[in-house]
């Protein structure tokens, strides 16, 4: 097995254009991402997966510069440009992270990516009442490809997930729930007041080379609930939310 963490970037965010590269405690969130995830035990290594438009040539720059290894694949069916990053690593299992995912917890991917292994799942994931922003879905390279191969909806193509979860009856489904109660937090990188918020963690939090933890985090945010006041009317799930409503077969 080559368990790789496979994360999607792209600079063309509708709410929040060039979000990945936008500086937390001085460094660009994709590299936070990336430097994160070298501390997870359970992962042989990360690859960074943009888009070939020229916008994301400020990503495979900042991968290049940065010693990252970067595969470059559609910018809408991001199912395609995962199963052919997969291929391009002989990834097996594929653990997905998103670059909006800066406080991204190496000992939460750690925990997900050995669940995935103590059964046979084609998807297993964090589940149950979690922050936002620590997402993480670990795919069997059969699974990935079978949904490749099968997905026709526009939303089961611009997310890499859902038809593995919309068919119960084809794949083995699972998941852990490592958090209750804390679905109220938002973490993730994707509107201004995100950033806002995001800033305030890092510059409290950020140590180089250790990276801090959940529970920090949480921490935090008791002292202060006036830091979480900062993006709470912010929707989770927004943009699979608008594929859904948006969404049709294509052929």
């Amino acid at each position: 097995m080559n368990p790789i963490a496979i994360v999607q970037a792209r600079m063309g965010s509708t709410r929040l254009p060039g979000k990945v590269l936008m500086p937390l405690a001085g460094v660009p969130a994709l590299g936070h991402v990336v430097e994160r995830l070298s501390h997870c035990k359970a992962l042989e290594s990360t690859v960074v997966a943009t888009t070939t438009e020229p916008a994301d040539d400020a990503i495979a720059d900042f991968c290049d510069h940065s010693g990252v290894p970067v595969f470059r694949g559609s910018e809408d069916d991001v199912l395609d440009r995962y199963h052919r990053a997969a291929e391009a690593f002989d990834a097996d299992p594929i653990v997905r992270i998103t670059a909006d995912c800066p406080a991204i917890d190496p000992v939460v991917v750690d925990q997900v990516v050995v669940g995935f292994f103590a059964g046979e799942y084609d998807l297993y994931g964090l589940a149950g009442e979690f922050p936002d922003g620590l997402d993480c879905t670990v795919f069997s390279r059969s699974g990935l490809d079978r949904a490749w191969q099968e997905a026709t909806l526009a939303s089961e193509r611009e997310h890499v997930g859902p038809y593995i979860q919309n068919h119960p009856d084809l794949f083995s489904n699972g998941g852990v729930e490592l958090f209750h109660g804390q679905a109220h937090h938002r973490w993730t990188l994707d509107m201004p007041e995100d950033y806002q918020l995001l800033t305030a963690i890092f510059d409290a939090l950020y140590r180089p080379g250790d990276p801090f933890l959940s529970g920090e985090v949480i921490e935090l945010l008791e002292r202060h609930p006036e830091l979480m006041a900062i993006n709470n009317n912010v929707i989770r799930n927004e943009g699979y939310m608008t594929s859904l409503e948006n969404d049709e077969v294509i052929t």
